[in-house]
């Protein structure tokens, strides 16, 4: 029997809830229903385009980022669904930093909210390190259903766990 870790520290009310979602087979159809399509952002080059548009719009005086990818060396999606990185080097008589957000290739198919939220928490990172009250306070300044968000993507991953692709 598979547990349900991207959803472990939800209430057992909604555990149990999506335990009878998979085990009647409707958790696919239940996020089909909502989400039928997957977004047009499929090469890495779209892919940064989409994430500067994002970080324009709402974190314009932060740091600058110089690459965005889909990363296939993410796999333990428990861990990260995608990171971000934060060099600094000096550069003549200056300090330069980059920052880098990669994001794992599975995310490759799926909807646009989903793929918008774990965008939205990776530029959170460029103004909070940590996962504070600050973090996700900024998290839904970018993306209002962010929380809500962050819960389907975790029924997804759930769904991935269970019986594999669903997009």
């Amino acid at each position: 029997m598979h547990t349900l870790k991207y959803l472990a520290h939800y209430s057992q009310e909604i555990r149990t809830q999506v335990r009878h979602l998979i085990d009647a087979g409707s958790l696919g159809e239940r996020l089909l229903l909502k989400y039928p399509d997957t977004h047009p952002y499929a090469t890495d080059k779209s892919l940064y385009d989409y994430v500067v548009e994002i970080k324009n719009a709402h974190l314009r005086n932060s740091s600058p980022i110089s690459k965005v990818l889909y990363d296939t060396k993410i796999r333990d999606l428990s861990s990260a669904l995608g990171t971000h990185t934060f060099v600094s080097r000096v550069q003549g008589g200056k300090l330069k930093a980059k920052n880098e957000i990669r994001i794992s290739h599975l995310f490759k198919k799926v909807p646009e909210p989903f793929l918008r939220m774990i965008v939205t928490h990776e530029l959170a990172h460029l103004k909070e390190k940590e996962h504070n009250k600050a973090f996700y306070k900024l998290c839904t300044h970018i993306e209002p259903q962010y929380h809500q968000l962050e819960f389907e993507v975790r029924l997804y991953l759930t769904y991935l766990d269970h019986f594999g692709k669903l997009y």
